[in-house]
């Protein structure tokens, strides 16, 4: 059976709880996630992220075929947000299903490891005294995703 797979890429929010009713649903015995929020750090009002839409999500779909290449799932969602987003507001989810924990886990690890440094985002701080700046990639999330074998 092939995995149920979902990806969206948009600018509406969505809730976590019915994400993973669909994922519950179906005929495992394992389901794991990960939803990321906007931290509320150093003046940070908002997050403000772009993307080429056809391009990320095409490369998102890529990156979810490998990981249900890689463990055995019953699916995958995954659902990144762009826009501005202000401090505390949901920016991705990944839910992962699987008649194991160690397959989900892992695929679900693996899949918020690359969307973390290699989803095709620019993100741009906000701050509250209205500056802004891109935000730099960070080297111990670089580690992190370069720990999976991407062969």
């Amino acid at each position: 059976m092939a995995a149920r797979i979902s990806v969206r890429v948009e600018t509406e929010d969505f809730d976590p709880g019915d994400e993973l009713a669909v994922l519950e649903a179906l005929p495992g015995g394992a389901v794991a996630s990960f939803t990321g929020l906007v931290r509320d750090e150093g003046g940070l009002k908002a997050l403000h992220l772009d993307h080429y839409p056809g391009m990320t999500q095409r490369q998102i779909e890529e990156i979810v075929r490998q990981a249900a290449a890689r463990w055995p799932l019953l699916g995958v969602t995954v659902i990144h947000r762009h826009g501005t987003l202000p401090v505390g507001a949901r920016i991705v989810f990944v839910g992962t299903a699987s008649s194991h924990r160690v397959a989900a886990l892992e695929a679900c690890a693996f899949l918020i490891d690359w969307l973390k440094v290699s989803a095709p985002f620019w993100k741009q701080a906000i701050r509250q005294d209205g500056g802004r700046e891109w935000v730099e990639a960070i080297g111990a999330d670089d580690a992190r995703a370069s720990a999976w074998d991407m062969r």
